[in-house]
């Protein structure tokens, strides 16, 4: 496989761990936390992710992607680590990229579900249920594994100053 496509697979890995690191374990209400008038839910923001990749999709296969919201959270979820198993078969098989170019991917709608990864992890601690911070670098993270079940942390943090008393 080419190893720009490959990369994009391993981002997509990452996306995947990460995700699965911000909503593992929440509390049953996260999902419907809002930190401030106008702006997303947990809950929205996966349905949000989900379109995007949906979008990045579209790349490969035309058309649109408008997803309905799920009604249950778990749902959302297992939607988008369905999406992010749809493109990443199209990037393994090289299907040709129409209209952007890997880099534009990356760019794109892939830097953009990745910072609402990020948004997911911070909304955790707002709602009052941090996540433990862990070395990234040695994660168990594999293109094969798109799914929800992702490994734990290889190496959590053992002292974080935000960990709840």
């Amino acid at each position: 496989m080419d190893p720009k496509r490959e990369m994009l697979r391993h981002f997509l890995a990452a996306l995947a761990y990460r995700t699965q690191k911000a909503v593992r374990d929440a509390p049953d209400s996260f999902s419907e936390f809002r930190a401030a008038p106008q702006t997303r839910t947990p809950h929205e923001l996966v349905h949000h992710m989900d379109s995007i990749l949906g979008y990045a999709r579209t790349f490969f296969i035309g058309g649109e992607y408008r997803p309905a919201r799920q009604p249950e959270f778990g749902t959302q979820v297992r939607f988008f680590h369905e999406m992010l198993e749809s493109l990443a078969r199209h990037l393994e098989s090289e299907a040709p990229f129409v209209g952007t170019t890997p880099e534009q991917m990356l760019q794109g709608p892939f830097a953009d579900a990745m910072t609402h990864a990020g948004q997911l992890a911070m909304l955790r601690r707002l709602a009052g249920s941090p996540i433990p911070p862990e070395n990234f670098i040695v994660a168990d993270i594999s293109a094969e594994n798109l799914g929800p079940e992702q490994p734990p942390p290889a190496s959590p943090d053992e002292v974080w100053p935000e960990a709840p008393d």
